[in-house]
């Protein structure tokens, strides 16, 4: 028979950097030793105090539907974490948990905008943003930002590319994947710009406390002015080592939570229900594994960048936050396109191309180093092997 489809799904592509972990498992099933630097899960275990207390929660019943928000205990102690750690004041009924950040994203772009809104974003940036706004139909104003400038923003940089539909703007800091963690200049610029043009603000969160050096993230709620139009989105999976449990949660308005709580509750219901008796554990338990990790990456990320900066025709710049290495090797005559399929084909080693993150990155790959220093070595001695040292 003829299948016939949405054009929202045939103009659009699987996410790349699902892609490039599908095609390292399929040449694994082949056979083939391959080491993927291509996703984002961090190698850590899940602490198992975390564990414990979802195990307890499944022994004990807590196996049904919750209210569709989420258990109140975790949205207490989200709002608390908020006020304590940034500075955000909320109350429980303000958040949402869902089945992981993506969802929480994506149900708040399609309760704010449809056909004839425009969604703001920066480029380069994650790669879903861009096809969560065509499926809610509506059109996108890219922001490009120069690497040669560290992807600063400015006033000069936006303005130009806002568009008189402009409803919402995202912005991610620590960025994937450039690793930049905005400051508070850059956010007071984002912020004023948002109250001038009554955009919403998408404040995706997810990295923040995976940063390095002198850097800080700073939440652009906390700026004045953007309590009352800023979406706070984080979540589990990066800083507890939680990915596949799948939980994150936003924090907005009241009116703004009333319309995403249609979206959620009609797509997903709720987050599931152990889970996040687990999550209520990772916040109000030990900390200290967090920091354990982030000297872990802040050392795999001065091994990863100086090994590739070492092979000519590429530069690295050491990321300020989150895991990801985005190297420019635009010096070896190659687009990140034909980096990314030399590697995996001669080296056996996943990596992202840049143009999965935005035009602006089309001579980029990225690079996760939330990988064992053994891989990290591993992947470096093949990437100079097939590149040239």
């Amino acid at each position: 028979m003829t299948y016939h489809f949405a054009a929202r799904v045939t103009s659009m592509q699987p996410s790349p950097t699902i892609a490039v972990s599908d095609r390292v498992r399929a040449l694994r099933q082949e056979g083939h030793d391959v080491l993927d630097l291509g996703g984002g899960d961090p190698d850590f275990a899940t602490p198992e105090h975390i564990c414990r207390a979802a195990a307890e929660a499944m022994a004990r019943g807590e196996t049904h539907y919750v209210a569709s928000a989420g258990i109140l205990p975790l949205r207490q102690a989200i709002a608390r974490k908020l006020r304590d750690e940034n500075g955000i004041d909320v109350d429980p009924s303000q958040i949402i948990v869902t089945p992981g950040g993506k969802s929480a994203l994506f149900s708040a772009i399609l309760a704010l905008v449809g056909p004839g809104d425009d969604v703001v974003m920066f480029d380069p940036g994650w790669v879903s943003y861009e096809p969560m706004t065509t499926i809610a139909g509506a059109g996108i104003a890219r922001i490009p930002l120069d690497p040669a400038d560290n992807y600063r923003i400015t006033r000069e940089v936006i303005e130009p590319h806002l568009t008189p539909n402009a409803r919402v703007l995202i912005v991610n800091s620590p960025n994937n994947p450039t690793g930049r963690v905005l400051t508070r200049e850059e956010l007071e610029v984002v912020a004023a710009i948002a109250q001038e043009r009554d955009l919403i603000v998408i404040s995706d969160e997810i990295y923040e406390k995976i940063v390095y050096d002198h850097h800080q993230h700073i939440s652009i709620a906390t700026l004045p002015g953007m309590a009352e139009r800023t979406i706070t989105v984080n979540g589990f999976s990066k800083a507890y080592a939680m990915t596949g449990w799948r939980l994150g949660y936003l924090a907005a308005p009241a009116p703004i939570i009333k319309q995403v709580a249609k979206i959620h509750s009609h797509s997903v219901t709720c987050a599931t229900s152990f889970a996040q008796y687990g999550a209520v554990a990772a916040l109000e338990g030990p900390q200290g594994f967090i920091d354990t990790m982030v000297e872990a990456w802040d050392r795999r990320r001065r091994l990863i960048s100086s090994g590739l900066s070492a092979i000519k025709g590429v530069h690295c710049p050491l990321p300020e936050g989150a895991f990801y290495a985005f190297a420019d090797v635009s010096g070896t005559g190659m687009t990140g396109q034909e980096v990314a399929r030399l590697l995996i084909d001669e080296a056996r080693v996943g990596v992202t191309p840049g143009d999965a993150f935005g035009e602006v990155s089309a001579k980029h790959i990225r690079l996760s180093f939330a990988n064992s220093d053994d891989i990290i070595e591993r992947s470096l001695e093949r990437i100079t092997r097939v590149l040239g040292g």
